[in-house]
Protein backbone atom coordinates (compact mmCIF):
# COMPACT_ATOMS: atom_id res chain seq x y z
CA UNK A 1 0.00 0.00 0.00
CA UNK A 2 1.07 3.91 -0.13
CA UNK A 3 3.94 4.02 -2.54
CA UNK A 4 3.18 1.47 -4.80
CA UNK A 5 -0.09 2.42 -6.00
CA UNK A 6 0.63 5.92 -6.32
CA UNK A 7 1.72 5.04 -9.99
CA UNK A 8 4.87 6.60 -12.05
CA UNK A 9 6.18 9.95 -11.27
CA UNK A 10 6.14 12.61 -14.13
CA UNK A 11 9.63 13.37 -15.64
CA UNK A 12 11.64 15.55 -14.17
CA UNK A 13 13.92 18.43 -14.73
CA UNK A 14 16.55 19.78 -12.47
CA UNK A 15 17.50 23.76 -12.99
CA UNK A 16 20.44 25.37 -11.36
CA UNK A 17 19.36 28.79 -9.70
CA UNK A 18 22.36 30.87 -8.07
CA UNK A 19 21.70 34.08 -5.61
CA UNK A 20 24.03 37.23 -5.17
CA UNK A 21 26.04 35.32 -2.50
CA UNK A 22 27.26 32.49 -4.89
CA UNK A 23 24.73 29.84 -3.76
CA UNK A 24 23.40 26.83 -5.98
CA UNK A 25 20.05 25.65 -5.39
CA UNK A 26 18.63 22.99 -7.65
CA UNK A 27 14.79 22.39 -7.64
CA UNK A 28 13.27 19.92 -9.78
CA UNK A 29 10.21 21.03 -12.02
CA UNK A 30 8.05 18.76 -13.95
CA UNK A 31 9.60 18.80 -17.54
CA UNK A 32 6.02 19.89 -18.82
CA UNK A 33 5.73 22.68 -16.14
CA UNK A 34 6.83 26.79 -16.97
CA UNK A 35 10.06 27.51 -15.23
CA UNK A 36 10.18 30.43 -12.96
CA UNK A 37 12.63 33.30 -13.75
CA UNK A 38 13.50 33.22 -9.98
CA UNK A 39 13.57 31.43 -6.93
CA UNK A 40 14.36 31.86 -3.29
CA UNK A 41 17.90 30.71 -2.11
CA UNK A 42 16.95 28.13 0.73
CA UNK A 43 20.22 29.30 2.59
CA UNK A 44 20.06 32.72 2.80
CA UNK A 45 16.52 33.73 1.25
CA UNK A 46 18.15 36.21 -1.80
CA UNK A 47 16.68 35.84 -5.04
CA UNK A 48 18.49 33.05 -7.29
CA UNK A 49 18.21 33.20 -11.03
CA UNK A 50 19.20 30.92 -13.52
CA UNK A 51 22.25 33.22 -14.78
CA UNK A 52 25.46 32.39 -12.78
CA UNK A 53 27.59 35.21 -13.49
CA UNK A 54 24.62 37.80 -13.31
CA UNK A 55 21.80 37.07 -10.63
CA UNK A 56 19.46 38.79 -9.06
CA UNK A 57 20.30 42.00 -6.78
CA UNK A 58 18.53 41.08 -2.96
CA UNK A 59 16.05 43.06 -2.53
CA UNK A 60 16.95 46.29 -0.13
CA UNK A 61 15.91 46.66 2.90
CA UNK A 62 14.05 49.80 4.43
CA UNK A 63 14.68 50.69 8.20
CA UNK A 64 11.48 50.35 10.45
CA UNK A 65 9.93 54.11 10.91
CA UNK A 66 8.31 55.00 13.77
CA UNK A 67 4.63 56.75 12.95
CA UNK A 68 6.69 60.15 14.18
CA UNK A 69 9.35 59.53 11.63
CA UNK A 70 6.47 59.54 9.06
CA UNK A 71 4.70 62.40 10.54
CA UNK A 72 7.75 64.55 10.16
CA UNK A 73 8.45 63.79 6.54
CA UNK A 74 5.24 64.75 5.52
CA UNK A 75 5.16 67.88 8.05
CA UNK A 76 7.14 70.98 8.74
CA UNK A 77 8.09 72.11 12.21
CA UNK A 78 5.70 75.03 11.65
CA UNK A 79 3.08 72.77 10.64
CA UNK A 80 3.42 71.28 13.44
CA UNK A 81 3.06 74.02 15.90
CA UNK A 82 -0.39 75.88 14.25
CA UNK A 83 -1.71 72.06 14.63
CA UNK A 84 -0.57 71.95 18.06
CA UNK A 85 -1.48 75.19 18.55
CA UNK A 86 -5.20 74.60 16.65
CA UNK A 87 -5.61 71.30 19.10
CA UNK A 88 -4.73 73.32 22.07
CA UNK A 89 -7.05 76.33 21.20
CA UNK A 90 -10.05 73.65 20.79
CA UNK A 91 -9.60 72.02 24.34
CA UNK A 92 -8.97 75.20 26.23
CA UNK A 93 -12.64 76.19 24.51
CA UNK A 94 -11.00 79.47 22.63
CA UNK A 95 -12.60 78.08 19.40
Amino acid sequence: MGEAERGESAPRLRISFWCSNGHETQPSFASDATVPETWDCPRCGFPAGQDRDNPPDPPRTEPYKTHLAYVRERRSDEDGEAILAEALAKLRGEI
